[in-house]
């Protein structure tokens, strides 16, 4: 890239991480098929003053879930799975246990994208053990059919609610293993990581890896503190080791039809498919792919995924129409989606792609004879065993109402500008469309949309958080009241929403 092009890319960085600090950071960026630029910033491992560099090992979280879904659909290229077919068909290891005989099965499409109902924890005791039971001790992780000796739950009707969760691309995994014999760790390295040139990338922690392993972080009071070092047990949800540099290789096969200089993984058509929304339950917001993210910056398609693990974030974000992704891998995360990676590849994507930062017009006029139909509570439900990501930025239950005179939703997470109440900013034309600026929290300008039900009335929230929705809580009339809408006061708003319902959760997952 020309000078002036790596002042402006380093510049950006540095606003990123004055916003969004981590002791160390390692950053590429790929276009027409190759890398263009690398940036390294900081401490691999602080108290040994180790920089950052590119054979740093980080772990990847939940950036792992292309790589399974990748693996997927390579079966499915060669038949040996349908997407549509119940996954029990071809998982051996442990069971699906519906909570109700009347569920039908899930299928691998549902897994895929995380609406086959199964829960992100498999139990309350996993609320108290490491990582939400995701993680264990180094060298004592059990074998998938040991960690779900008694079935895995599917707790809701398949295809209906999309609820993020690891337990279900662990099952891919070892639907993966159990089709092809091979266990998942070495399929992934035969059939992905080796014809990509990925030779500095595993699911498991090679001799290899780990001498170049980073240390993670969380940002504590006193200063950077490192984080317990655990292994991940659903691996196929989070498990990979990687360099910046191979997953560089990994977006240019990505953007490359499936291919890079060092071999093919899938047919161009297949990864088309993946980036394409196959849960979408507003057309309105972007929906989810095939383990993958679809997404727009600035009139651009976008696909991608993040991942966070104790002490680590990451970024894979690509803009698949225009031969451009960036890759951004971080050391210190407090195990929820704030961090530095994401704003950060998404303003390096935008300053390539010559787009200004989002910003939300304020120019449009209020509605507020729509505001009646809007106000209540919304709720992710059923219950605290579901929907980990989306209750780490907004929580469990939101109300919608009105302060000041203006819209707002809040969450209930303790972020203060969550608590407080964010503006719902209206769409200069359809009136049951808002934009919430979640910038201060990492996750930037998101689509808000009110869905409809046959007579009219909203039923739902639909937001661009991944593939969240908030089903509505039907109005509890107070007693001696006639009318079951809100007023558009404040007071009147808050305390019909706040005792509206007791079946949501205000704790976090």
């Amino acid at each position: 890239m020309e000078r002036s092009d790596t002042r402006e890319l380093i510049a950006a960085v540095s606003t990123a991480l004055g916003r969004w600090p981590t002791a160390g950071m390692a950053i590429t960026v790929v276009r027409d098929g190759e890398l263009v630029w690398t940036h390294n910033h900081g401490y691999a491992d602080v108290a040994a003053r180790a920089p950052v560099d590119e054979d740093t090992v980080f772990r990847v979280g939940s950036v792992t879930k292309t790589l399974t879904a990748v693996a997927v659909m390579q079966l499915w290229e060669r038949g040996l799975v349908d997407l549509d077919a119940p996954a029990a068909r071809y998982l051996r290891a442990f069971p699906l246990v519906p909570a109700r005989p009347a569920l039908r099965p899930a299928t691998l499409r549902h897994l895929l994208t995380h609406t086959a109902g199964v829960r992100a924890v498999r139990g309350p005791a996993d609320l108290l053990r490491p990582a939400l039971g995701w993680g264990a001790p180094v060298g004592r992780a059990p074998s998938p059919a040991e960690y779900y000796r008694g079935g895995l739950r599917i707790d809701v009707e398949p295809g209906t609610k999309w609820a993020y969760t690891n337990h279900g691309f662990t099952a891919l995994g070892q639907i993966v293993a159990d089709v092809t014999g091979v266990p998942f760790a070495a399929y992934l390295r035969e059939h992905v990581l080796g014809p990509l040139g990925m030779e500095d990338s595993d699911l498991v922690r090679t001799d290899r890896l780990l001498p170049r392993l980073a240390t993670g972080y969380e940002v504590r009071s006193d200063g950077l503190r490192a984080v317990e070092d655990l292994e991940v047990v659903t691996a196929g949800g989070g498990g990979l080791y990687s360099t910046a540099r191979d997953m560089a290789r990994y977006a240019v096969a990505l953007l490359g039809g499936g291919a890079n200089e060092h071999g093919r993984i899938l047919r161009p058509e297949t990864l088309a498919l993946m980036f394409q929304p196959h849960h979408r339950p507003d057309p309105r917001v972007p929906g989810v792919g095939l383990g993958f993210y679809p997404g727009d910056v600035g009139g651009h398609r976008t696909a991608g995924h993040d991942g966070i693990w104790k002490g680590f974030l990451a970024d894979l974000l690509l803009a698949p129409d225009d031969g451009v992704g960036v890759v951004a891998l971080g050391n210190t995360s407090a195990f929820d989606p704030r961090g530095a990676p994401t704003p950060t590849a998404e303003a390096l994507l935008r300053l390539i792609l010559g787009v200004p930062e989002e910003r939300v017009r304020a120019d449009v006029p209020q509605r507020p004879a729509t505001w009646g139909d809007l106000c209540g509570r919304y709720t992710l439900g059923p219950g605290p065993l579901l929907d980990p990501q989306p209750r780490m930025v907004l929580g469990s239950a939101i109300d919608v109402l009105v302060r000041r005179g203006r819209l707002i939703t809040r969450g209930r997470r303790p972020i203060p500008a969550v608590r407080r109440g964010l503006p719902l900013l209206p769409d200069a034309e359809d009136p049951d469309l808002f934009h919430v600026d979640l910038t201060d929290i990492g996750p930037g300008v998101v689509p808000v949309a009110f869905g409809r039900g046959p007579d009219g009335r909203v039923t739902a929230m639909h937001t661009g958080l991944l593939g969240t929705s908030y089903p509505r809580v039907p109005d509890r009339p107070r007693r001696g009241s006639q009318a079951s809408s809100y007023s558009s006061s404040s007071s009147s708003s808050y305390s019909r929403s706040s005792s509206s319902s007791s079946s949501s959760s205000s704790s976090s997952v």
